[in-house]
């Protein structure tokens, strides 16, 4: 039986995969709203491109946009796009004992299959991005997305209850079950289960609480957690909540976490209700961190100080990611990163 690891973000990127905005609810009705996110998305596609390959893929619908929009060094693939959050779309990819690439092809049912969710055209990007990377299909018949995971590349894995165990996903699973998939896919056997994820993201658009929008793993032991210091905002319960749920905690090797706090920006609400604009949805790239910043300069410093110290030896860039969140999500929401294959690079599982 073949044995799958999930590597650690940190560990050495062959490419990063996208998928373009197409027209829909979500990119927005006006034509304004449909540039802004067509930017928006350029706009990290160019970020991650300065640093390592980025493969996007592109709905026939959007091509013309997506020629306008995307830098010329960016390879575009076409194919049905759905929702363009590849992150929870596409496969996670993993290594087996081998260096061989897998990727693990989740179900998807649009985050607990919302009326406003176009997750049907998705039913094949998984193993689409599969095939075009070369990675053999690992199936797993537990609905999940990549968002709802963080792992240390040493067998913790980060969870909540309100993604794996929510009945408009896995009605029947039990969180055993939920550990056991996690362990037989990503090779990580010591759950971290937080009760739950950040408010706006509970609401009718969101994810039910996403893990990589809370906290991460920069390395083993560690834990970057999303911190909202206005005591008006529902996510300042949540989070003191949430950190003293990890510091009941331990990783895979037994160690207590050591907790690195991540403030979000002052900005706490938008026309509809509170935001959880949050720093902890950055992507680690190839000697770098993309971050997403929130048009505040001093708390978008902090961040980028913050996380140069959590990666040391990477530079941190800032992408304004206001509209990704204006449409429920991060830079890590939209991205989804291809760890490279070998021997070499299991045996390595550090820094690019």
């Amino acid at each position: 039986m073949t044995t799958w690891h999930m590597p650690s973000e940190t560990a050495p990127h062959t490419r990063t995969w996208m998928s373009f905005p197409r027209p829909g609810i979500t990119l927005g009705a006006s034509a304004a709203e449909q540039r802004a996110g067509y930017a928006a998305w350029a706009a990290v596609a160019a970020a991650v491109a300065d640093f390592e390959p980025v493969r996007m893929l592109v709905d026939p619908e959007a091509a013309g946009a997506a020629r306008e929009h995307l830098r010329g060094d960016i390879e575009t693939i076409e194919a049905p796009v759905g929702e363009f959050w590849l992150r929870d779309a596409g496969p996670t990819f993993v290594l087996d004992e081998d260096g061989r690439l897998g990727a693990v092809d989740w179900v998807f049912n649009g985050w607990g299959d919302h009326d406003w969710a176009d997750w049907r055209r998705d039913r094949a990007t998984a193993r689409f991005v599969a095939e075009r990377a070369g990675a053999e299909v690992v199936s797993s018949a537990l609905v999940n997305e990549g968002g709802g995971i963080h792992v240390d590349g040493e067998g913790t894995v980060l969870l909540t209850r309100t993604v794996q165990l929510d009945p408009r996903r896995n009605p029947d699973a039990t969180a055993e079950q939920v550990e056991a998939e996690m362990a037989r896919t990503l090779g990580a056997t010591h759950p971290v289960w937080l009760s739950r994820g950040l408010y706006r993201d509970t609401q009718e658009f969101g994810t039910n609480g996403h893990v990589d929008i809370v906290a991460t793993l920069p390395s083993p032991g560690r834990v970057l957690l999303h911190t909202q210091e206005d005591a008006e905002h529902p996510d300042h319960a949540i989070t003191a909540a949430l950190r003293r749920e990890l510091e009941a905690a331990t990783d895979a090797q037994g160690r207590p976490f050591e907790i690195l706090e991540l403030p979000a920006p002052a900005t706490a609400r938008d026309a509809e209700d509170w935001v959880d604009y949050s720093y902890v949805n950055h992507l680690v790239v190839n000697g770098g961190v993309v971050a997403c910043g929130f048009g505040e300069e001093r708390a978008d410093a902090r961040a980028r100080e913050i996380l140069s110290d959590a990666y040391p030896g990477r530079e941190v860039v800032t992408v304004d990611a206001r509209e990704l969140f204006a449409r429920g999500g991060g830079i890590h929401c939209i991205t989804q990163h291809e760890p490279v294959a070998g021997q070499a690079a299991v045996r390595q599982g550090g820094a690019a």
